[in-house]
This record gives C-alpha cells, structure tokens and sequence, in this order.
C-alpha cells in the first residue's frame, strides 16, 4: 500500500481503519498503541509515531512505534510543547530550524504534531517524525487532525 504520498483515497482507507481499531474499546493506552503502530506501518518515510499525553503540566510519553524517545516535554518546548502550548498542529518542514527542538532521535529531520483534544480538553499530542526533509504536507495535516478527532468522539 505505500506509494512516494499518501492520496485522499489512502488516507480515508487509513480513518476508516483507525475507527475500526478503536471501536468498543475504551482503554486509551491500547487505543494509543494501535493507531501508533497503524500509522506508524502505514505512513511514508516515518521513523517514529505515537503520542504524549498531557498531565501534570507536562507532555509524558504514551505508546509510540519507533526508536526509545523522550519521556518528558515540558510545555512550549520542542515541537510537541509549541503544538501543546498552542492547541496547533506544527507541520515542520526542517526541525533543524526550528528554534528549540529536541533531537529525541538525531535522525529526525521532518515532524507533524497534532493536538488531542478529549471533551474539550487538550489530552495530549500525535508526534510524527521522519528522516527526510519536507516529509509531511497540508494533506497530512487534514487528515491526521480528522484521525485525532475520531480518537475520543464516542466519549464526548
């Protein structure tokens, strides 16, 4: 199924999966690993995907495909603590230039991160790394913000 990008086609096909792995399931930690692995197997040139949860103020790592990562962001640190402080997806073209990034995996060169949101509420964050540059694009952005939508919606 992987092909150089993803399509519209692709990506439905991968929101349909992702509610389907979800369905009548309530435990946000298997949840997690499912839709980590789902996008992490399914997404082009990914080198790590998964998410942290917010608590206590902080950002604290949740399950993740990829290699060991971060445990602790603090807020407003790294594009996973502008995307928290914010409430904003951060589509970053080069982490290198982007002003405090944190190099969790040096092989990092690309990243989307997507807030989640449970009843209103920030929940947490979908981290998206990749090793090429430029690796992510609005059409990702579209369809991994209408993904973390679909993570809660029964419950809200």
């Amino acid at each position: 199924m992987k092909m150089a990008a993803k399509t519209e086609e692709e990506y439905r096909l991968l929101l349909e999966q992702a509610a389907a792995l979800i369905d009548g399931e309530d435990d946000w930690i298997a949840n997690m690993a499912n839709i980590s692995a789902l996008l992490f197997n399914e997404m082009n040139d990914v080198n790590f995907a998964g998410v942290y949860r917010f608590e206590n103020n902080e950002l604290i790592l949740g399950p993740f495909q990829g290699k060991p990562a971060c445990v602790h962001i603090a807020l407003g640190k790294g594009v996973c603590g502008t995307a928290a402080q914010t409430q904003e997806t951060q589509l970053v073209p080069d982490v290198h230039q982007f002003a405090g990034h944190i190099a969790c995996d040096s092989d990092s060169n690309s990243e989307i991160v997507v807030p989640i949101f449970n009843k209103n509420k920030l929940w947490g964050v979908l981290d998206i790394d990749s090793p090429k540059l430029n690796n992510f694009e609005p059409l990702d952005q579209k369809y991994l913000e209408a993904l973390t939508e679909v993570l809660f919606a029964k419950q809200n």
